[in-house]
């Protein structure tokens, strides 16, 4: 239902960011309440914005959206200048072809 696989599941209840409510004993079955559910939707958009394990911890245990606006912030930020570092490699990539097409004649 969350995108999450089964691995990812059992790594986050290992690292204390996601717990399910119920394991069953005989099958270890995990079982995940409403709250869980909405917090492993969070935690997929976190993981899609490129957040370390180690930042999702420590939006978990801030729990104020004012922290977690900053770091989407500090993300979005970054991406931004990653988006201008790879337009620029484009551009030298065309300066690169046009040179050489320009030595060949």
């Amino acid at each position: 239902m969350t995108g999450l696989s089964k691995e990812a599941l059992r790594y986050y209840a290992e690292v204390k960011l996601l717990e399910p409510a119920y394991i069953n004993p005989e099958n270890k079955y995990r079982y995940y309440d409403d709250g869980s559910y909405f917090l492993a939707i969070l935690l997929v958009k976190l993981r899609r914005f490129g957040f370390t394990i180690q930042e999702m911890i420590s939006v978990m245990e801030d729990e104020s959206f004012a922290h977690l606006e900053e770091l989407l912030l500090e993300k979005r930020s970054k991406i931004q200048m990653q988006i201008e570092d790879l337009r620029l490699q484009v551009e030298e990539i065309d300066e690169f072809i046009v040179s050489g097409k320009e030595e060949q004649n």
